[in-house]
């Protein structure tokens, strides 16, 4: 890839290529096309991995989210392939994004990147009532995750949670420890994306029980980088101004057009038929060794320990 293809979307920093690029010692074309074509030929050979030929861009976007190290981006692509057979549920399409919850929890990506090349994924919940729990906001997740594996160029992200028109206290009955720590593992373990901070805005008490939540679903060093806020202000002081929605007192468009554009992509009859297809980059367990299996699996949040693959 000479450059980052366009997006209607996404853009980038004018040496977002080169910098990246740069910093893991993939400045020079022919290390990232030798980086590419170990990985296409340990796929070959990878008789488990039911999914073996992927376009050079996205390969190339797999290894610059390893920090350029090639094992790491074989690590990540068993990963997620071993997720999409193990965890099945957070991978189906959700081919109606107009459902009420998704209404509920407006998410949008500012199209600037930050000026070290994070990306920024906003939420803003205005849940009142969670009964049916949040596994379709779990789902749009991933969705947008894939989105970026297979669109972006960037470093990691920052996350900012916004929770001053919901119901804290709902949310918090719909959160589920498992879950959590499940699509955590997913994005950050499968996906390999880099959390650089996570930004609750709230005055309310009970986001204390939603932090320890987080906190015990996350590493320790992804923990340290939660950040509560009471106000917009003080996420000026991590976050450029002139990056954010023009409700959170930035430039770009608000957060509810930031919203719709994401879901016009999502929703795109390209994007769709690229998701239901990724469906199938899943995993043969009965093609994988049994150590290889307990090597790779039974860490995954849930117990697969007894688990039994037809």
């Amino acid at each position: 890839m000479e450059s980052i293809p366009f997006n209607p979307i996404l853009e980038y920093n004018p040496d977002t290529l080169f910098f990246i690029r740069k910093q893991y010692d993939l400045d020079k074309l022919e290390r990232i096309e030798e980086a590419i074509t170990i990985l296409k030929d340990w796929l070959q050979k990878q008789d488990h991995i039911v999914k073996k030929n992927y376009s050079s861009n996205y390969l190339e976007r797999v290894i610059i989210l390893s920090k350029g190290s090639v094992e790491r981006a074989k690590a990540k692509l068993d990963k997620i392939a071993t997720f999409r057979t193990l965890l099945p549920q957070y991978f189906e399409p959700i081919d109606n994004l107009k459902k009420t919850l998704l209404n509920d929890l407006i998410t949008g990506i500012p199209s600037k990147l930050t000026p070290d090349h994070y990306r920024v994924v906003i939420t803003d919940h205005k849940i009142k009532q969670a009964d049916s729990g949040l596994m379709d906001f779990y789902r749009y997740l991933i969705m947008v995750a894939e989105y970026i594996q297979c669109n972006d160029y960037l470093n990691g992200v920052e996350v900012i949670l916004d929770y001053r028109n919901s119901n804290l206290l709902e949310i918090i009955k719909a959160l589920n420890l498992v879950e959590i720590q499940q699509i955590f593992s997913i994005i950050m373990e499968g996906y390999g994306m880099r959390i650089k901070g996570i930004h609750f805005i709230t005055t309310s008490k009970a986001i204390d029980t939603v932090v320890y939540l987080f906190k015990s679903a996350l590493n320790k060093k992804v923990a340290e980088r939660i950040h509560v806020h009471n106000n917009v202000d003080t996420l000026h002081k991590h976050i450029p101004k002139d990056i954010l929605p023009s409700d959170y007192g930035g430039q770009a468009k608000s957060l509810l057009e930031l919203s719709h554009d994401l879901k016009a992509e999502l929703n795109s009859e390209n994007y769709l038929k690229h998701y239901k297809e990724m469906q199938k980059a899943c995993t043969n367990e009965n093609y994988r060794r049994d150590d290889k299996f307990n090597e790779q699996c039974v860490g995954i949040p849930g117990s697969f320990r007894q688990l039994s693959v037809d």
